[in-house]
């Protein structure tokens, strides 16, 4: 377990995960605190608008800040994403506490954490590579995984309890003061000198990006299987809120259940730090389609406990799958180019999230809460067969 735990004994690496946790404890606080500042306002259908409003320019911008994260040094254009989201989390807690918040306020602002986020996701895919020897990136993204769940655990049931307690804006505050920590952490980082690309065109940089993306036929597959993937899984997001609210027990059952997802992934993290398969692509595909089983419980109405045991399953699936999707990326695209490729990878992933953030609350009134959840998790179960079939994807080593 020791060797397990390598990459931490490398200072850069240990500065980025510390930054990385922190702004992820903070995260997790608003994970429970929007949905429920939201619906103290709204209805399921404006929590999905604003969950959009932040996804849908996250999508829009993408492939700007991968060029961006190519041309720029990463860490400069990661410090200002985490400045820019700090002033937005700050904004919308003023206003929940305030209790002068509507509906299109937090969206608006939701929309300029989004942009900022576009430019953060791919910069951060491109730094890890510069803070972890080679033989340790698996170790490293691993260990990225652990924070996110080890966050996750915590922030979310300390979340549950602050908004239970003193309602939500507080808990908006604490994410606010997470992403100064996070730039704290980035500011000391001492990494190689930043290698610009050659002066050219946007568009040139852009097209660049997309042959690297195209020429690998595993990387299209996966991107467009999670494309479907994670707008399915926002009917979660949406009416998993409305369910706890209605029949689990509201702050504290939903945070339980989200609680399970990130005691799941600290076990898939584990699995993912110790085995090294051969085709570690399809050994994660299999563990991904576990994803449906949350959405299966939450379909059925079963007790809080019961769906945050298979939420449970669904995010050791999920942590495993991403940890070697990362290093594979990471391993098989030029280092000159891994940000535009990361960038396609997120656009693509995320295209149709924010049509699912929006039409879940619609859906589900037109066909029942349900139905819609059933619906999705037979898209998950679709999307994750899709991946094992192909011959690229079953052969890649690292």
């Amino acid at each position: 377990m020791r060797e397990s735990l390598g990459a931490l004994r490398e200072r850069e690496f240990r500065l980025l995960f510390s930054g990385q946790l922190v702004s992820l404890l903070g995260d997790s606080f608003t994970s429970v605190a929007l949905a429920f500042a939201v619906l103290a306002i709204g209805s399921p259908t404006a929590l999905g608008v604003v969950f959009a409003a932040k996804s849908v320019p996250l999508v829009g911008f993408l492939l700007v800040g991968g060029v961006f994260a190519d041309r720029l040094p990463r860490r400069t254009v990661m410090l200002t994403a985490d400045a820019v989201r700090m002033a937005c989390q700050a904004g919308t807690a003023t206003l929940v506490l305030t209790h002068t918040a509507q509906v299109w306020q937090i969206a608006a602002i939701q929309a300029v954490s989004g942009t900022a986020t576009a430019f953060f996701n791919p910069a951060s895919t491109g730094l890890t590579p510069m803070t972890v020897s080679e033989e340790r990136l698996q170790q490293a993204n691993a260990l990225r995984g652990i924070s996110m769940s080890a966050a996750g655990l915590v922030g979310l049931t300390a979340g549950g309890l602050a908004v239970a307690a003193v309602g939500p804006g507080w808990a908006l505050v604490a994410d606010a003061a997470s992403f100064g920590g996070s730039a704290f952490f980035l500011s000391r980082l001492r990494l190689p000198a930043h290698v610009g690309l050659e002066p050219r065109s946007f568009l040139a940089d852009l097209a660049e990006g997309w042959r690297e993306f195209t020429q690998r036929s595993w990387v299209v597959v996966v991107v467009l299987s999670a494309s479907f993937g994670n707008a399915v899984w926002s009917f979660f997001t949406v009416l998993g809120a409305v369910v706890a609210k209605q029949s689990l027990g509201g702050p504290l059952a939903w945070a339980t259940i989200l609680a399970g997802s990130s005691v799941g992934a600290l076990a898939g993290a584990a699995v993912a730090l110790r085995l090294r398969p051969r085709h570690p692509l399809l050994f994660g595909s299999y563990f991904v389609g576990l994803l449906a089983v949350p959405l299966a419980l939450l379909a059925l109405r079963l007790p809080a406990l019961v769906i945050a045991a298979g939420a449970v399953l669904g995010g050791a699936g999920n942590l495993v799958f991403n940890t070697f999707w990362e290093t594979s990326l990471q391993r098989h695209v030029p280092p000159h180019a891994l940000s535009r490729v990361s960038a396609y990878d997120w656009f693509g992933s995320l295209l149709f999230q924010p049509i699912g953030l929006a039409v879940a609350g619609p859906l589900a009134a037109g066909i029942g809460i349900s139905n819609a959840l059933w619906l999705a998790a037979a898209t998950m179960v679709t999307t994750t067969a899709m991946c094992i079939a192909t011959p690229s994807l079953r052969t890649l080593t690292l």
